[in-house]
């Protein structure tokens, strides 16, 4: 919380992202809950004991309107023959049915999407039809006190949301968005709009409800280069987080935008959010900008979390990584700045977490220890 706030520090926190200690789970038998593979437990330890814990949590809400698509909408799932779950969702848009697959592997922590909901520009004209959310209910703030009291003093909750880019270019493969993004902005403005009527409320509900706390906006990735131009991630990002930035920041919050890949272009319009903090800030060739330069143009006004590759943290040689770990500590923490925090990119997914990703995320430890 110093470091958010832009005062001293005996050192820079160190936080290994999605990685917490208290939502990885040894003992839970389900089949998809790769933490459950022994390897993994010495890493959920060093977590729960070594770092500084930023714990994600989603904020639902209680006695909220029934959305009605919902009634428009049939999900059905199974798994199938290699033990992965597949799960189909239709939407009855008009004359349209559209159709988006999702699969799940017992092996790998993610969802792979391996069919779009929307798949040109005449469905995206047929989802615009449906009948819109409306807003109503009340932030149900249980699940993050109840996280705030498990981690004491040992770590802090921060809250997870979408932007309306996230939501609206999640509909599409990223060929056929990048396309309607940048030949339709018309018509992907509706699409953003419609998702910002009530995202933009829920976030003005729950910042008053949960006054104070660290948020994460991820989705302007979507519209950095090379994916979209410029002007367009200012149309597309600015536009719409902006105010949702203000609402939380007005009420005491820090904003820290969440964005991978490049950043040269698109830094000083995502200071113009009005944003205190950014990451991952990833460096080349996975970004194209130095943790060293955005510390020197922008660390007077954003807290800077990264910049350690998750790749990296599975590959390299450990001499080679901790001479990384140095680089960035001595990067994010020159010269003066709000505040840096060290921290990777992502981190493993698979089941079996190799040795010498294990030995790294210590060699992190060691170093942090030692400043």
């Amino acid at each position: 919380m110093a470091t958010l706030e832009g005062r001293p520090v005996d050192r820079p926190p160190v936080s290994f992202h999605e990685l917490n200690g208290l939502d990885e789970d040894p003992t839970d038998k389900d089949p998809f809950n790769i933490y459950s593979h022994p390897s993994w437990r010495p890493l959920i330890d060093l977590t729960r004991e070594k770092t500084d814990r930023i714990v994600m949590r989603s904020v639902p809400f209680r006695n909220a309107p029934r959305d009605p698509v919902d009634e428009l909408t049939t999900v059905e799932s199974h798994c199938d023959e290699n033990g992965s779950l597949l799960t189909t969702t239709t939407v009855k848009a008009g004359k349209r049915v559209l159709t988006k697959r999702t699969r799940v592997d017992r092996d790998v922590n993610t969802i792979w999407t391996v069919e779009h909901l929307l798949k040109d520009t005449d469905d995206l004209k047929a989802w615009l039809e449906l009948p819109p959310g409306e807003f109503g209910g009340e932030p149900d703030t249980s699940e993050v006190l109840r996280t705030e009291e498990l981690l004491g003093d040992t770590g802090i909750v921060l809250i997870d949301t979408y932007d309306p880019l996230c939501l609206a270019a999640d509909l599409f493969d990223m060929a056929t968005y990048t396309v309607i993004a940048t030949t339709e902005p018309v018509l992907f403005h509706r699409a953003l709009e419609r998702i910002a009527a009530v995202l933009g409320r829920q976030t003005e509900a729950i910042s008053e409800a949960l006054p104070g706390r660290l948020w994460r906006i991820y989705g302007p990735e979507y519209a950095s280069p090379p994916y979209l131009r410029p002007h367009l991630f200012r149309e597309y990002v600015v536009t719409y987080d902006k105010p949702m930035v203000e609402a939380v920041q007005k009420r005491g919050g820090w904003v820290r935008i969440h964005s991978h890949g490049y950043l040269r272009d698109i830094l000083d319009d995502i200071v113009s959010t009005g944003c205190m903090g950014l990451d991952p800030i990833e460096p080349p060739p996975q970004g194209d900008v130095e943790l060293s330069y955005v510390r020197e143009k922008y660390g007077g006004e954003l807290v800077l979390f990264g910049n350690l590759e998750a790749s990296d943290i599975e590959n390299l040689p450990t001499a080679t990584f901790a001479e990384k770990v140095k680089r960035a500590l001595a990067e994010g923490t020159s010269g003066s700045g709000r505040g840096f925090v060290l921290m990777p990119s992502a981190c493993p997914y698979g089941r079996q977490l190799s040795p010498l990703a294990m030995q790294n995320y210590e060699t992190m430890i060691e170093i942090i220890e030692s400043e």
